[in-house]
């Protein structure tokens, strides 16, 4: 047992990790369906790990080998590409400072070479928001501060269709290729 670490960040790091997780299966079982109904090609980005001790079993110690990706990346029927961060919160706000320098430079190039590119954002699991990525990154300039709030996000704010979060808007294809 270790006494240098404070049980309450721990439990709290370990109901965010929990709630993040929740939040990214839900956003692949849409993936799915995207891409069953032939409209997308969407995969979780793999956490870039290098395994650093063999426990045997199939277990190991691994450290994470670089900076990480956005979660999700792929191409739209048309050709286009899709890149996005998924950010979960039971905060009544989201930070800009929820997706990483990293993260954000990765967002940046993307759509600079014509990718469609967004931050998915839950709010307790109840209020789902698509936010470009050109509002995420100027925050301030849109909402007058670095974070958004559900009522402030408002104009992005998704459905829950059948179950599902259908984060992909029709005019998000190319239908001219």
């Amino acid at each position: 047992m270790r006494f240098d670490v404070d049980p309450r960040m721990s439990i709290q790091g370990a109901r965010n990790r929990a709630s993040g997780a929740f939040f990214e299966d839900a956003i692949l079982r849409v993936c799915r369906h995207y891409w069953l109904s032939g409209q997308a090609a969407i995969d979780k980005t793999p956490e870039p790990m290098q395994p650093i001790k063999d426990l045997g079993g199939g277990r190991f110690v691994a450290h994470y080998a670089k900076k990480a990706q956005p979660d999700f990346q792929g191409n739209l029927q048309g050709g286009r590409s899709v890149c996005f961060e998924a950010k979960h919160t039971d905060s009544d706000r989201i930070k800009q400072s929820a997706v990483t320098n990293e993260q954000a430079a990765v967002l940046d190039v993307k759509e600079a070479l014509g990718a469609l590119c967004f931050v998915l954002v839950s709010f307790g699991f109840r209020e789902f928001y698509r936010v470009p990525w050109a509002v995420w990154r100027d925050m301030r300039a849109h909402f007058g501060h670095k974070y958004m709030t559900p009522e402030e996000g408002a104009a992005y704010r998704l459905p829950v269709t059948m179950g599902l979060l259908l984060f992909l808007d029709p005019k998000d294809y190319d239908h001219e290729r």
